[in-house]
């Protein structure tokens, strides 16, 4: 049986890391409701759980040192977010990962192909395909990588 919140947390970070990574160095707010879709809160205001793990995620992205932030406002967004050096050099980085797109095509220009073998660029493969497996793959292999120095 497939945990179901864990494949939403691989895609709530995936989502999180490609779209700080599109505004970097620029320091950004990042709504909850961006990533995981529209809250649906409960008749008493409180945000639906699938929304509140989105938000946990974000925060436990900050405290694993990835993203920083100035500030929350409410559980909706982090203000002033953006990547850490751990987190920028880790999603600029070449991949070590197998690749089984375009390293076989031999027309393509070693700028793109450096490009696409990109730890940003396989993440963005895999929120573009869809697949729960690779997307669980591709941030399992982000989150394993050991933090500069260690």
């Amino acid at each position: 049986m497939a945990d179901l919140h864990i494949e939403d947390f691989y895609r709530d970070v995936a989502k999180i890391f490609v779209r700080l990574y599109a505004s970097f160095p620029r320091k950004m707010i990042l709504y909850v409701e961006d990533i995981s879709g529209p809250d649906q809160p409960d008749e008493f205001g409180l945000h639906h759980p699938r929304f509140q793990s989105c938000f946990s995620a974000m925060v436990w992205l900050a405290e694993q040192g990835y993203i920083a932030f100035y500030a929350t406002i409410r559980e909706e967004a982090l203000d002033q977010v953006v990547l850490t050096e751990r987190g920028f050099l880790l999603l600029s980085t070449r991949s070590t990962a197998p690749f089984d797109n375009l390293d076989k095509d031999e027309n393509i220009s070693p700028s793109v192909l450096e490009e696409s073998q990109t730890n940003i660029a396989q993440l963005r493969l895999a929120l573009k395909e869809g697949s729960s497996i690779k997307l669980k793959q591709c941030v399992s292999y982000l989150l394993s990588r050991p933090a500069k120095g260690s």
